[in-house]
This record gives structure tokens, sequence and C-alpha cells, in this order.
């Protein structure tokens, strides 16, 4: 099955791969390091090294240029690995892990539902997490084998974002999206520093509307496969995997209170899909392109290191299929303006920032890779 799916995603990308790659004049991608299996996420805990996420169940650890032998944490027994979309798909460590040592994961388990759980670091070695420390926080039964979604971050707010697709197969079958009470389809806000599995945070938009389900904080979201926070303004940007024609990165303000409808499976993008007149006030996207573009967005960062100066303040995202990577700013007026990069001739499953806010691009074929700024 593996080699089944491993050769439809390439007949998926291929058409897109032959184009010949191209160098941007503003900067570089340097390989850090390769050999990783399905590399899917790469995140930081508050130091200079790097941790790697394995479709397949392993987090590896990058530090000082090298691949440690021995993974942070395997969760392989418990991932299932039967679907180009499941895995472990999720990591992100609490913003006081220094003290408390705790991260948390989000996985497919053997059943295909999604699980989110918290570790802890081992109290012996830094570069190990003890496999016993597991705490499920949250229990999500997923319909079909696609649209997990799996980020996590923490906001500016200290509170835990999860990201979960509309459950899979095509066009939203169960309307999850626009279910309010359904918990597929959504941006969850929840706040995990109480006594698991969490509570809801008290200015959660939803919590006193019986309608909702409290963790609640967006909606109408079709697949968001990979959103962050600006490092700066504390701005947030969720990049949606269309479904025929469309992908499109949306943004919510920092000075947000949440509940913005997204608009999917009303909307595929700015493309109305079905007449539904109790939908109003839906948030259209920032920016969009079609699959004359690439197939699949990834998302990623808005820029805020210092090694490249022109990109800094610019959200940068790409194209699974197409290799591509874009930037995107809002200027003055409040419009946004998005541009080719580069064309880096990559599989890019995701973006990663490290301790210092400089950029990652996780290629699927193993790479790993720093924007850095030509010599």
């Amino acid at each position: 099955l593996a080699v089944i799916l491993a050769v439809s995603v390439f007949n998926v990308i291929r058409p897109f791969l032959l184009r010949p790659a191209s160098q941007a004049a503003e900067f570089r991608l340097v390989t850090v390091a390769e050999g990783f299996t399905r590399p899917l996420y790469l995140t930081h805990a508050g130091d200079a090294r790097l941790f790697v996420v394995e479709q397949d169940g392993l987090i590896k650890i990058i530090a000082d240029g090298k691949v440690l032998a021995e993974p942070f944490l395997d969760v392989s027994a418990l991932v299932s690995r039967d679907g180009s979309e499941r895995g472990l798909l999720g990591l992100a460590f609490h913003p006081d892990y220094p003290s408390n040592g705790h991260f948390f994961i989000n996985y497919t388990d053997l059943n295909g539902n999604t699980v989110v759980a918290r570790y802890s670091v081992s109290a012996d070695d830094p570069d190990l997490a003890d496999p016993a420390s597991a705490v499920v926080i949250l229990n999500v039964a997923q319909p079909y084998p696609n649209h997990n979604a799996g980020q996590l971050a923490f906001g500016p707010d200290r509170y835990l974002y999860i990201g979960l697709g509309d459950g899979g197969s095509a066009n939203d079958p169960q309307g999850n999206g626009q279910n309010p009470a359904a918990l597929l389809g959504k941006m969850l806000r929840v706040d995990v520093n109480s006594e698991p599995p969490y509570s809801i945070p008290a200015d959660n938009p939803f919590l006193n509307d019986g309608q909702f389900a409290s963790e609640i904080w967006a909606w109408g979201l079709r697949n968001p496969w990979r959103y962050s926070f600006d490092r700066q303004t504390g701005d947030l940007y969720i990049a949606d995997v269309g479904q025929n024609q469309i992908e499109e990165v949306n943004f919510q303000s920092a000075t947000s209170r949440g509940g913005e409808n997204y608009g999917w499976n009303v909307f595929e993008g700015t493309q109305r899909l079905a007449e539904v007149s109790t939908l109003s006030g839906a948030v259209m996207p920032v920016t969009q392109y079609d699959h004359t573009e690439g197939c699949s967005i990834t998302g990623g960062y808005v820029y805020r290191g210092q090694n490249i100066t022109s990109l800094v303040g610019e959200y940068l995202f790409g194209d699974f299929c197409a290799g591509t990577i874009w930037g995107l700013r809002r200027d003055a007026a409040g419009k946004w303006t998005r541009r080719t990069l580069m064309n880096s001739g990559r599989v890019i499953s995701s973006f990663g920032e490290d301790y210092s806010g400089e950029l990652y691009s996780i290629d699927y074929g193993g790479a790993i890779l720093r924007f850095d700024a030509l010599p």
C-alpha cells in the first residue's frame, strides 16, 4: 500500500516537478540535513535544536548540524500509516517547556482517528522524551482517511490552537465545515495550563452559544495544512487546501476575538459552490491561486529572521506539488500582494521556524533546507 500511495503522490506532482527549478535573487535554500522519512514539520523547543516530525511516528533532533541517532520520541506503534494523509502530523512545545517539560503531538491512531496528546521530556536526558508520560487530551473520530490537518501551535495568548480538517472524502459530505456542533472543519482553542484534558478559555467566541462546541475559535475550514502566528504581531495565517480548483490563505488579525467563518463548503476560495441562505459574513481569503499553479497549498511563516532583510515581514508559503515558494505582504492601505520568490524543485510538505526566527523548508523526499542569504 505504501508503494501504491507513493506512486499516486508522484503521479500528481510529477507534471509540476518537471518544470525547471529557479533560484530567487534574494536568497538560497541550503540543505541542513537529509535522510528523513516522509518529514512533515520542523520546530524548536526554545533553544538551538531543531525537532523534525516524520509521518511514520518519529520525532528526530538536529543538534549542531547533526541528526541525533536516537529519536526524541517514537510513537510509530500508535500511529496509522495506511493513508497518504494519516500519521504523526503535528508537534508543539509548551511556552513553559524549559520549566515544565511538556509538549503536544497530533496523530491519527490505529483506527484513523485524531489524537492530541501531551508528553513530557525525560528527567534524565533533554534529548529524549518519556514515552510513558502520555496524557491524551483530545480524541476526534475521523470518518474518512483524508483531511486530518494536524497542526498544533501555541498562540501569543499561551493557548493551544488545534487545526482539524472537515473529515475527508470530497466536498464535505457530512457538512462539518458549517456544522457549529462539530469539531471537524474548525480551529480549536483550548487551555492546557489547567488539569488535563483542558479547559475552555473564558473569551472563546462561542463559549455561551449552545449551538456551538465551546472549543471552536474559527470555522468553515476544509483542511488547514499549516498555520502560524507572526511572532512579532500575533497575526494568524491559515493555509487551507482546496477541493478541485482553489488554494487559499486566510488571515486573522491579532486583534480578532475569534469566530470567523472561512466559508467552506459553501465557498472554495472566493468561488461560491452552494446557495445557502443562512450563511452570511463569510471571511474571504487574502490570497488564492488555482490549479494551473499547483495542487495543494503548504502554509508557512512571516519571516522575522536576521539573515535575509528583504523578506522581513513577508509571509512565505508554498505548494506541495509545484514546489513554488511565494511571498505575501499587506501594504499600509490594506492591499495584499503575492509574488513568486522561487521554484524550488522540491516537494514542500511544510515550513519551519527556529528559535531565532530563521525559516526552513521541509522536502517530503527527506531533506531539511534553510533560507539563507546569498553568499
